[in-house]
């Protein structure tokens, strides 16, 4: 475990592979932590990349640096966390890959500043959250696949993740992964990072944000008023679905028109959390996004 200081917070992360190798930073979701990729690490590393894994604000060892931080989850803020650790650890253009949280952490960055980073793996799609659009119903089924975000919104809801984390956790990995037979071991690793002080705060204003019924931080207006003209992406970027996931029927394949740069579509046939389900797949496409990129852009260091 190491850790590095960014302006709000100090972030705790795994790092695999030598140091002077390609860099990647592979961001996590909720309810997931940084070991939803530990079978993808060994394929990058064989190919000699720099692997990053930040754990997300609100899990495991991080932490923000003040107590008067605000316990932000909204997506600006996690995005510039992934910037801020690029730029702590002197990461020239790395490439990012990320589901869940992690994708739109991973997408939003991409889109705010992309002379910082060189690619873009993302499950699944364009994951740029549409607050205007949250407020619009969704497919009945979809809403019911939804019920942890409606609970969220309430007061009972926050008592309960804050008493029954682990079991919403296991119930959602469940729902969202119908094909993914984890053991409890596996399970119980990841769940350690749900005792973080701050994960209830960070994930109920995260799900409250995302639906327009709580503000964001000020300090990140602009940044989410940029986001919300949908900005292209223009770095080479993979997209990946699986298809067994039930929060993305259809898929994503439509997104591409939100991608101006070099764009590739992939799906598989497995649930929400692709790398852990699909490890081998998730490694080729970073791999495969390097091939995209061009020998040029690869890992070149910020001025």
């Amino acid at each position: 475990m190491k850790f590095a200081n960014a302006r709000t917070l100090r972030i705790a992360y795994l790092e695999d592979g030598d140091a002077d190798g390609w860099p990647v930073i592979l961001s996590h979701g909720f309810p997931y932590d940084v070991h939803a990729f530990d079978e993808v690490v060994p394929f990058l590393v064989r190919a000699g990349a720099h692997v990053i894994r930040p754990y997300c604000r609100g899990f495991g060892p991080t932490r923000f640096r003040s107590d008067d931080a605000m316990r932000t989850g909204q997506q600006a803020a996690r995005a510039l966390d992934i910037l801020d650790l690029a730029d702590a650890l002197k990461l020239g253009r790395p490439i990012l890959g990320g589901f869940d949280w992690g994708g739109n952490a991973s997408c939003v960055a991409a889109a705010l500043w992309p002379d910082r980073f060189s690619g873009l793996v993302s499950y699944a799609g364009y994951d740029v959250i549409d607050v205007a659009g949250q407020r619009v119903p969704l497919d009945p089924h979809l809403e019911r696949v939804c019920w942890y975000q409606h609970l969220f919104q309430s007061e009972r809801g926050r008592d309960g993740l804050r008493e029954n984390r682990r079991e919403i956790a296991r119930m959602l990995w469940r729902e969202w992964s119908p094909g993914w037979h984890f053991d409890e071991a596996t399970f119980a690793r990841t769940a350690e990072a749900f005792d973080n002080p701050d994960f209830i705060d960070v994930v109920i204003h995260c799900y409250r944000w995302s639906l327009g019924l709580t503000d964001g931080e000020p300090a990140l207006a602009n940044y989410e008023d940029r986001l919300a003209q949908k900005p292209a992406i223009m770095i080479p970027a993979i997209t990946l679905d699986g298809t067994q996931d039930p929060l993305k029927p259809g898929g994503t394949a439509h997104h591409a028109e939100a991608f101006a740069g070099p764009h590739e579509h992939v799906s598989v046939a497995v649930g929400h959390a692709f790398p852990a389900e699909a490890p081998g797949v998730f490694a080729d496409a970073i791999l495969r996004s390097r091939i995209l990129i061009g020998p040029s852009a690869r890992g070149r260091r910020p001025v």
